[in-house]
C-alpha cells in the first residue's frame, strides 16, 4: 500500500530531525499535529544536503550532491522516490506547491560549500538567502497551509528569522567551520583575530533581525506560532550566551544551551503563548 510507504517516509524524516537536532525537534513538537510531518519532511531534505557538503570528506562530494539534486527533482516530478527522505520532501513540495526557485536557491548555497569561498558582502548575503532564508520560506508555506496571500504578507519576517538563525549558527560553529572546514562566512573578518567591534556589529545585526522577525511570529496561525516561538526563544538564548563570550572562546568550543535550561525555556514559552503574552 502506498499509504504505508508514505507514512514510513515521514517517520524516516522525523527520525533524521530527532537525531540531528534535538532543539529543532522540540520546536516541531509544539506545532499542530497536522503540519509536523511536513516540517520534518523539509528538515530531512535540507539536513541530507548539508551532510553531503559538511561530512562526507572521503567521498566525491560534488558527485554526491549532483546525484542528490537529480534525485530530488525526479522525485518531485514523479511524485515518488524510493529514498524515504526525498519521498517525504516531494510530498510537501507538491502538497503546498512550494516554488522550485526556493529549492534551486537552497541547493545553490550547498554548492557554494563544496569549496572555500572568499566571501564578499554580496556573496555572503547570497549564501544566507539560500542556506537559511528560503528554508524559512518553505516552512512558512506549510505554516499558512499554502495560502499565497498570507505567505506573501509574512514572507519578510520569515526571511529575517532564517537569516538571524543562520548568523547565530555561524558564530556558534566558528570552531568547526573555520578550524575543521576552513570556512569563513563573514566578509572582511579575520576569524583568528576577530575584533570586539566586528563581533558586536554581527551581534547587533542579528538582534535587529530578531526584533523584526518577532513581529511576524506573533502573526502566525495558532497552529504554528508556538513552535516557531520556541525556536526563536532558544536562539535568542544562544545569542545572549554568545554575547558573553570572547571571540577566542568561540574558537575554542561550541556554544550550547544545557538541556535543563531548554526545558525551562520551552515551558516558559508555552505559558506565554497560552496566556497570549507574545
Amino acid at each position: 500500500m502506498r499509504a504505508l510507504f508514505d507514512t514510513y517516509s515521514y517517520k524516516a524524516s522525523k527520525h533524521v530531525t530527532k537525531s540531528y537536532s534535538t532543539s529543532f525537534y522540540a520546536g516541531v513538537r509544539f506545532l499542530d499535529s497536522k503540519i509536523r510531518n511536513d516540517i520534518h519532511g523539509i528538515y530531512g531534505f535540507v539536513r541530507f544536503a548539508d551532510e553531503i557538503v559538511d561530512t562526507f570528506h572521503e567521498q566525491d562530494k560534488e558527485l554526491l550532491l549532483n546525484e542528490f539534486v537529480d534525485d530530488t527533482y525526479r522525485a518531485i516530478e514523479r511524485g515518488i522516490s524510493l529514498n524515504p527522505i526525498l519521498n517525504s520532501f516531494q510530498m510537501v513540495v507538491n502538497k503546498y506547491q512550494i516554488d522550485h526557485a526556493l529549492i534551486d536557491q537552497f541547493l545553490h548555497s550547498m554548492r557554494m560549500d563544496l569549496n572555500p569561498v572568499d566571501y564578499t558582502q554580496a556573496s555572503y548575503e547570497e549564501y544566507i538567502l539560500g542556506s537559511a532564508e528560503v528554508v524559512g520560506l518553505m516552512c512558512l508555506k506549510v505554516f499558512v497551509y499554502g495560502d499565497e496571500a498570507e505567505y506573501q504578507r509574512l514572507k519578510p519576517y520569515a526571511m529575517k528569522l532564517g537569516s538571524a538563525f543562520q548568523k547565530i549558527n555561524f558564530l556558534r560553529d566558528m570552531k568547526d567551520d573555520f578550524q575543521g572546514l576552513g570556512r569563513i562566512y563573514f566578509p572582511g573578518v579575520d576569524m583568528e583575530g576577530l575584533s570586539l567591534e566586528d563581533k558586536k556589529r554581527i551581534e547587533e545585526e542579528i538582534q535587529v533581525e530578531f526584533d523584526e522577525a518577532y513581529v511576524g511570529i506573533k502573526q502566525l496561525p495558532k497552529s504554528s506560532r508556538l513552535g516557531v516561538y520556541v525556536s526563536y526563544v532558544y536562539y535568542t538564548k544562544l545569542l545572549r550566551k554568545i554575547k558573553r563570550k570572547t571571540a577566542h572562546e568561540l574558537l575554542e568550543s561550541r556554544i550550547s544551551v544545557p538541556n535543563k535550561t531548554k526545558v525551562f525555556l520551552f515551558a516558559k514559552s508555552y505559558v506565554r503563548n497560552s496566556m497570549n503574552l507574545l
